[in-house]
Formats: structure tokens, C-alpha cells, sequence
């Protein structure tokens, strides 16, 4: 099975990048474009979009995301079920939303990867439905939501909540002053409230579901957006990004959901209890 050819299609699919997605595979550029190619030739369609230099997913694309990650996830199953793996190991399954996994995970990850030796992760990213279906299928041990479900089998728990600050390239006194707002997608709640206390002064240009899609863009195009406090802290102490003074703060809960009859519960526990609870 070709795996390569789906695990570096779901990291650009990720990054919306050929050479940030090679770097994160630790490959040349040359073969992630040598991957894409191939895995369009054996297709038959185009996965991504390359016109005015800017990467997105065709719908085509889109389609594929989601059956990359069941085909892994079941592929990585397989192997352990049938002995490949490590049998000292155990196999962690992860999935969360998009805009999560830019917010808080990535530095989790790293702690799973320092404290706990025996553990080998496997991530996925899907949407809020498809994620609680993962969990009660098994397909997915932990996944990560902004609203936990309401199911009996399902245990959820907080993890994490994040300050969302407002932010501009430019230097404004006020709302009013801000030009090339871009709305991020962090859950209903959350967008209501900003609809509620802006109302019209809210001139919405683009709307993104990844906040570090929406940073880099607005850094690149200028502009202002929500984005979480810790992911932007570098640029706002470089002054890359201001603060826009008088602005509400708003804070999103991450919550953690599994099923309550896991064979895997303790390392499920042991890997939330590295978790970094962010508040401020």
C-alpha cells in the first residue's frame, strides 16, 4: 500500500504548502511535488489548485481528505492487529478539528512524544461529526471539539481554554479603523458573539477555518483577525501584528472526548495529563 502518497497528501492538504509540507516530512520539496503527481496520475483528477501561486484543495481534494485519513487510520489497525507492530508500544489515535490543531496541539504532541516511550501517535483531522462517529467507532481513541457531544458512552473532558485576541498589521485607535477583516471560524458560539458586539462596524472580507492560515495571510495581504494569543505572540512582540485597543477578548473551551470502555483508558489519561491548560 502506498501510504507515502496519502500521508503527504493530508500534510499539504494541511499546510496548503509544498516546502512547509516537505519540511514537516523531513523530504525534498521535489518529492512531496512527485508524490501529489503521482497520486493525481493514479486518480485521474487534480487534488489541489496551483493558479495565481496560491495552493487550495479542489473538491476533489476535498473528498480525498477524508478517506486518506480512514484508509491510514485502518492500515495502522491492520498492522497492529496483525503483529507488525511494536508489541511493547501501544498505538495512539488522534483526531481533532483543523483549526485545534494549529491552536493547541502541536506542542502537546511534543510532550507525548518526550514523556511517554511507548506510545506511537497516528493523527487525523476530520470534522466535528466525523470525529465524534471516529471515537464510537474506534477508529479514533482521542479527538479533540470546541462543544463535547451529549452521548452516554462518551466521556468528555476540558482541556484547554483559549484567549482569542484581536489583531492587526496596522495600528488602529479603534474598530472602526480596520480594513481587510477576516472572519475565523471557531464554532457557533463564538461567532455569534462577534457578530452580536460588532454589528455593522464588522466589514467581513474572507472567512477561514484555520487561524494559522488566516495569520500568515493577513501578515502577507495586511489586514486584522481573532487569533489565539499564544499563536501570535511572536509577531505581536515584533510588532508584525497590534493589538487593537478596547476590543473584546473571547475565550474558546477545548474539550477532549473518548470512549469510556477503552482498553487504552490509562494511556489516554496519562497522555491528557500533559496537557497544557491555557488561560489569559
Amino acid at each position: 500500500m502506498r501510504t507515502e502518497l496519502l500521508m503527504t497528501f493530508l500534510e499539504v492538504s494541511r499546510t496548503l504548502h509544498f516546502r512547509v509540507a516537505a519540511e514537516n516530512l523531513f523530504v525534498t520539496q521535489a518529492a512531496v511535488s512527485a508524490r501529489i503527481k503521482l497520486l493525481e496520475e493514479d486518480l485521474g483528477v487534480l487534488l489541489f489548485d496551483r493558479a495565481n501561486k496560491r495552493l487550495k484543495l479542489t473538491a476533489e481534494g476535498h473528498k480525498l481528505v477524508k478517506h486518506a485519513n480512514e484508509i491510514l487510520t485502518m492500515w495502522q489497525k491492520v498492522k497492529q492487529d496483525v503483529g507488525v507492530g511494536d508489541a511493547s508500544s501501544t498505538q495512539l489515535f488522534v483526531g481533532a478539528m483543523m483549526s485545534i490543531w494549529d491552536m493547541v496541539l502541536h506542542d502537546w504532541l511534543q510532550k507525548i512524544h518526550r514523556n511517554l516511550d511507548d506510545v506511537n501517535l497516528f493523527t487525523q483531522t476530520y470534522s466535528p461529526l466525523e470525529l465524534r462517529k471516529q471515537v464510537q467507532n474506534r477508529m479514533v481513541d482521542i479527538a479533540f471539539l470546541f462543544e463535547p457531544p451529549f452521548i452516554d458512552d462518551i466521556e468528555a473532558k476540558k482541556v484547554a481554554t483559549i484567549p482569542l485576541k484581536l489583531v492587526s498589521t496596522q495600528a488602529a485607535d479603534s474598530i472602526e479603523e480596520l480594513e481587510n477583516w477576516v472572519m475565523v471560524d471557531y464554532g457557533e458560539s463564538i461567532n455569534n458573539q462577534v457578530l452580536k458586539d460588532f454589528g455593522d462596524a464588522l466589514n467581513t472580507r474572507h472567512h477561514m477555518n484555520q487561524p494559522r492560515i488566516a495569520m500568515n495571510f493577513i501578515l502577507e495581504a495586511g489586514g486584522a483577525a481573532y487569533l489565539p494569543n499564544q499563536m501570535c505572540f511572536t509577531e505581536l512582540r515584533k510588532q508584525k501584528l497590534y493589538l487593537v485597543p478596547e476590543a473584546p477578548t473571547y475565550y474558546r473551551d477545548v474539550y477532549a472526548i473518548f470512549l469510556e470502555k477503552n482498553h487504552k483508558k490509562q494511556i489516554i489519561e496519562d497522555a491528557l495529563q500533559l496537557f497544557p491548560f491555557i488561560r489569559g
